[in-house]
């Protein structure tokens, strides 16, 4: 089964390795193997990985892209996820459910966890700064 992409003009793409950026015009096009795929919009860079949610963000999305030093990757994690769980154990659910895609290989399955984990994140930062 092939997967179809749409690109705006300007945009850029991750596939398999390479970076593949639109011209001027809307296209479309189809990937007919299972390579990592990431949009733009959904790249982490390490700069903006200002907090540690984020940086499991960023360490699962290198897992999904650089499989080549996948144990690397795994091993940060782990301090990250450590991290995490003293810190707001009530992030147990998310990382239950992304280590069990990273355990059966599914890194773009745990890669969408890692965002929903971000966004609770974010929304205990927000209760923590509303005033009393």
């Amino acid at each position: 089964m092939s997967l179809k992409i749409s690109l705006r003009p300007g945009e850029k793409v991750f596939i398999g390795g390479a970076v593949v950026q639109n011209g001027d015009s809307p296209t479309e096009f189809s990937i007919l193997n299972d390579v990592p795929l990431l949009r733009e919009k959904d790249i982490l860079t390490e700069e903006k990985a200002d907090s540690v949610c984020k940086q499991i963000y960023l360490c699962v999305q290198l897992m999904y892209i650089d499989g080549a030093n996948v144990s690397k990757y795994q091993h940060a994690y782990r301090d990250l996820l450590e991290q995490v769980l003293s810190a707001a154990p009530s992030t147990v659910d998310y990382l239950a459910a992304m280590n069990t895609d990273l355990a059966c290989g599914r890194y773009y399955q745990a890669l969408k966890g890692a965002r929903k984990l971000v966004e609770y994140e974010q929304e205990l930062i927000s209760h923590v700064r509303q005033p009393a």
